[in-house]
């Protein structure tokens, strides 16, 4: 067997070459330093983990032939565990001291900012060593050893071209951020003509279970729990199971590897407090810091806490009332929604939601079958109405607001500002008072947060209305820098329409009743 070390162990047909894995092993500290945070300067020794469950295994096992047996490492792992920058040395290992000719390594990523973060690693490491350096032409996006002939990139799945690779290494960054499978099927595809090429792919969960990202993730464990044999194939994943409490800190510390080195624990207790505090940030904790597949990108509502508000309201006692209404009509094929909203009034703190819903009649089987929710049901039970055809009847949404404002106090109904159709128009003819609403970041954020707060407070009453329930189990809420929230329609898991309404009713109410007033319900205004 031509190559194989003197210190080896065999397991069936593969064998493991103890040099390799200390040679893999000690270039980390030989070669390279740390550039970032407080190790900056110091050598880069690996953690434990990093040793035992990824650098050892993929550079010792080999195959009968000499050459690596692992040619897949798939690492899932919560953030802040020194993904990147592990990455950014397997990068350099592939580049400098794996004896491959005119090796082509590419670091790739969903966008360029992304598939530079660990080029850029590795980039700074390079100049930071007097050996690699040496022997570099460094570029702002590549690494070129023209003694090898060999080279490293960076690609991103907004770049043009990505054929005609010829991959020796491959580092994917984020792969759940990847808006498809064309980037990795290119890259991986290209490694074909090479003797040992290595494809990894490091990540935080995500929550597409239509991605390529949870297609390996569903293969690693797959593969781990040995329902399917690759030996080519590494899974190493750590992550908690759904089913596990969030805020336990055994948990933290069994998934976060790197605990107390490369991410902290008072970091950690500041993110579940933040999590605890705030329902729409929860989703996010538990997939970036536990390594979760949450259902949504970010989630917004927890069912318990809806539910909790789900008391009686009763339509008979809201007559006369002061409300406030707000209507998403979507599309003319698909759901409309209509949210009447009644603040607080003497000796009464809770605010009632009376929710209604429209569907075209030819639509509902179609509907049922689609979405794997029970229209049908819902339409039988009164709580959607279904209009005759197989597009929205807005004349028959137009009576049943005219009937309801004869009803109640309909002060304001607010309508999405690029959504207004006739109706809108038909309305303002029949005495309504019609506002526009923009559903940006500058209209939906205040009364979004508020509705939050008015959940947390068990201040909301809604009567359990389950069509209501399930858009608020879908809704996915998006967060600029500046720390916004609104529905995310887009990424979602269903129909929203009812919560947009709701948010939409919430923010003309607490316009319209002035500073004081909302200061007494307990609201920002």
């Amino acid at each position: 067997m031509a190559g194989v070390s003197k210190r080896a162990k065999r397991a069936g047909e593969y064998w493991f070459d103890e040099e390799a894995a200390d040679l893999a092993v000690t270039f980390f500290p030989r070669f390279l330093e740390h550039v970032k945070a407080e190790w900056a300067g110091q050598p880069f020794e690996l953690d434990e983990w990093q040793k035992a469950r990824i650098v050892r295994p993929l550079f010792g096992w080999k195959r009968p032939d000499g050459t690596r047996r692992y040619r897949t490492v798939y690492v899932e792992v919560p953030r802040k565990n020194g993904k990147s920058t592990l990455g950014a040395g397997i990068a350099l290992i592939l580049l400098y001291a794996d004896h491959e000719p005119g090796a082509e390594v590419y670091s790739a990523a969903a966008d360029r900012d992304q598939a530079a973060i660990v080029f850029d690693l590795a980039k700074t490491m390079v100049q930071a060593s007097p050996d690699l350096s040496r022997i570099s032409e460094v570029y702002r996006r590549s690494i070129v050893v023209p003694g090898t002939g060999s080279a490293y990139h960076v690609l991103s799945a907004e770049v043009g071209t990505k054929h005609g690779k010829n991959a020796h290494g491959v580092i994917f960054d984020e792969l759940h951020a990847q808006p498809n499978r064309e980037l990795w099927d290119v890259l991986t595809t290209s490694t074909g003509a090479r003797r040992q090429p290595v494809v990894l792919a490091i990540t935080t969960a995500g929550y597409d279970r239509e991605s390529i990202c949870w297609e390996l993730h569903d293969y690693a464990c797959k593969v781990r729990d040995g329902v399917i044999r690759d030996d080519s194939f590494l899974p190493v994943i750590y992550g908690a199971a759904l089913e596990e409490d969030w805020r336990d800190r055994e948990v933290w510390q069994r998934v976060n590897p790197g605990l107390n080195v490369s991410v902290k624990l008072d970091y950690l207790e500041q993110e579940a407090r933040k999590a605890a505090e705030t329902p729409s940030y929860q989703n996010t904790f538990r997939r970036l810091h536990l390594n979760q597949w949450t259902q949504q990108n970010t989630r917004w509502i927890d069912l318990t806490v809806w539910d909790a508000c789900g008391g009686a309201v009763d339509p008979e006692a809201l007559r006369r009332r002061e409300c406030y209404a707000g209507l998403d009509l979507s599309t003319t094929t698909d759901i409309a929604a209509l949210v009447l909203l009644f603040p607080p009034v003497d000796g009464d703190n809770q605010f009632h939601a009376l929710p209604f819903f429209w569907v075209p009649e030819e639509t509902v089987a179609k509907r049922s079958r689609r979405d794997q929710v029970p229209y049908d049901a819902w339409v039988r039970d009164g709580f959607i109405e279904a209009t005759e055809g197989n597009v929205a009847d807005y004349d028959v949404i137009r009576k049943w607001i005219n009937e309801l404002a004869a009803r109640h106090d309909l002060r304001e109904v607010a309508v999405d500002r690029w959504n207004a159709s006739q109706i809108t128009s038909q309305l303002v003819s029949d005495g309504i008072t019609i506002v526009p609403f923009g559903q940006g970041f500058r209209d939906m954020s205040g009364p979004t947060k508020e509705l939050e707060k008015l959940l947390l407070s068990k201040r909301l009453r809604h009567a359990g209305n389950p069509v209501l329930r399930w858009m608020a189990d879908n809704v996915s809420v998006r967060q600029d820098p500046a720390g916004n929230l609104k529905p995310d329609k887009a990424k979602s898991t269903g129909r929203i329409d009812g919560i947009v309404a709701l948010i939409m009713a919430l923010g003309r109410a607490i316009v319209q009743c002035g500073a004081g007033e909302v200061r007494i319900w307990g609201l920002e205004g």
